[in-house]
């Protein structure tokens, strides 16, 4: 059982130093600057995401591995000229996503071949049920 501090009359978990340190100590996150290590930071970051009824100190280390990802990311696969379908592409092979895992989600197998393969624009209903799919913000499928 986690232990409890209250903060603005909420009662919110309380990070135990102990066991956050030993997490950091498995994780060992870290500025990447290699392909290598930002393979590394994703599987882990993917171990944490799919983690059912995550700490709050397992929660803290993927927030932090995000933005350690998000950094290189940004600096190495800059997004912004990347078109909608192939930021799709890119989620799906990194998480082993299938067309057919989208199936229901954004529309028919047709609709979802169509979408993935640039044949079709994403609107902003499938966007948003991509985004919260992928856990990522909407606005990058638009």
């Amino acid at each position: 059982m986690q232990n409890m501090t209250k903060t603005f009359g909420k009662m919110t978990p309380t990070l135990s130093k102990e066991t956050y340190s030993q997490l950091l100590i498995e994780t060992l996150p870290k500025v990447i600057e290699t392909e290598a290590e930002y393979e590394e930071m994703l599987e882990k970051a993917e171990q944490l995401t799919f983690t059912k009824n995550k700490t709050i100190e397992q929660e803290t280390v993927l927030k932090l591995l995000v933005i350690l990802i998000e950094q290189y990311e940004q600096e190495n696969y800059p997004l912004d000229q990347a078109k909608p379908y192939e930021i799709l592409q890119h989620l799906m092979e990194s998480s082993g996503t299938s067309q057919d895992d989208l199936v229901g989600i954004i529309g028919s197998i047709n609709v979802v071949s169509e979408v993935v393969n640039g044949k079709r624009n994403i609107s902003k209903v499938q966007a948003q049920a991509l985004g919260e799919y992928f856990k990522i913000s909407a606005s990058l499928f638009l």
